[in-house]
């Protein structure tokens, strides 16, 4: 069966790390969809006289938050189709809450839910200081806005999104990433989504 993954979260707790780790030992299109549509945002944001780091401003959330996203699930969609393992890294906060969407996906892939096992890892940590800290530790400049306007910015790092897609509960996986990424954690992880 094809694997479908969600590796979902706040910023800095780790999604992509996480991923990343799993992706050693189960092969897949690695789709984040910061890298899909980071340098395409940042333009159209410079284009606009506004922050390039800026994914928290009205203009982002009405004109390019959903391009990102859709373009996401559109290379997904092309990687299911071609019998891929997909691992998807990004919030994914109003596709989650919306059931028709991975429906929709799933169909546009040609396959169907017996094809695809779809599987969401919400990725947290323990305390909002180590997620600061690792925001400022992966340094990028996407994340200069987060860091200078953290008094508005800081969010909850144990938020569990609503998740409303018809999947098992046993498909989702609460995944605390505080401390280090042991290859024991890892190795539970990898068995979560093989199961």
């Amino acid at each position: 069966m094809q694997k479908l993954v969600f590796f979902v979260g706040v910023a800095g707790t780790g999604k992509t790390t996480v991923a990343e780790k799993a992706t050693e030992q189960i092969p897949c299109a690695f789709l984040d969809r910061d890298t899909v549509g980071g340098r395409f945002v940042e333009r159209f944001l410079e284009m606009n006289d506004l922050d390039p780091n800026d994914r928290d401003s009205s203009f982002y959330k009405e004109n390019l938050r959903d391009l990102e996203y859709d373009t996401t699930k559109d290379i997904c969609i092309e990687n299911l189709r071609v019998g891929q393992n997909v691992f998807m890294i990004s919030p994914f906060t109003a596709e989650l809450k919306n059931k028709k969407w991975l429906e929709d996906v799933i169909a546009a892939s040609g396959k169907s839910k017996e094809d695809i096992d779809v599987k969401v890892v919400v990725v947290t940590l323990a305390d909002i200081e180590q997620q600061r800290k690792r925001i400022e530790e992966r340094g990028t400049v996407r994340d200069s806005w987060k860091l200078d306007n953290w008094g508005d910015y800081e969010t909850r790092v144990d938020f569990v999104p609503t998740i409303n897609w018809d999947i098992p509960e046993d498909h989702i996986e609460i995944f605390d990433n505080s401390g280090d990424l042991t290859e024991d954690k890892v190795t539970k992880l990898v068995g979560f989504i093989n199961k």
